[in-house]
């Protein structure tokens, strides 16, 4: 078994704590699912948020579908001019016999262009 570093991205429509939970949601499901994945392989994960965003933190949204004994961390992403706005990112470290190239790092929707080089 390797551990493994999944990347991903959402973009919020608005800065409202019920929408980030399941925009967030919407993510940490994508990310398991496409990577054969349960919480169980899962290590920690860190999510950062753009600094427009102060509804509520990411990692509720983890905590509110069950993943409870695994680490979380959030961060505010550089406040960078020009960058997308209200963007949440996840780094997710697991647990998982895929090889590096199988990963899937998942981007949705309009977050997709932040890295078209490894969305899926």
């Amino acid at each position: 078994m390797a551990v493994r570093a999944v990347r991903g991205a959402v973009q919020l429509d608005r800065d409202e704590a019920g929408h980030m939970r399941e925009r967030v949601e919407e993510l940490l499901t994508a990310v398991l699912e496409r990577n054969g994945l349960t919480t169980e392989d899962l290590i920690s994960i860190w999510f950062t948020a753009t600094p427009d965003l102060h509804s509520d933190f990411p990692a509720a949204a983890a905590r509110y579908i069950g993943i409870a004994d695994v680490p979380l961390i959030c961060a505010q992403e550089l406040d960078v001019e020009g960058a997308m706005p209200r963007v949440v990112r996840l780094l997710a470290h697991v647990e998982t016999e895929l090889p590096k190239p199988r990963i899937a790092h998942v981007y949705l929707g309009a977050a997709a262009a932040l890295r078209k080089d490894i969305a899926q």
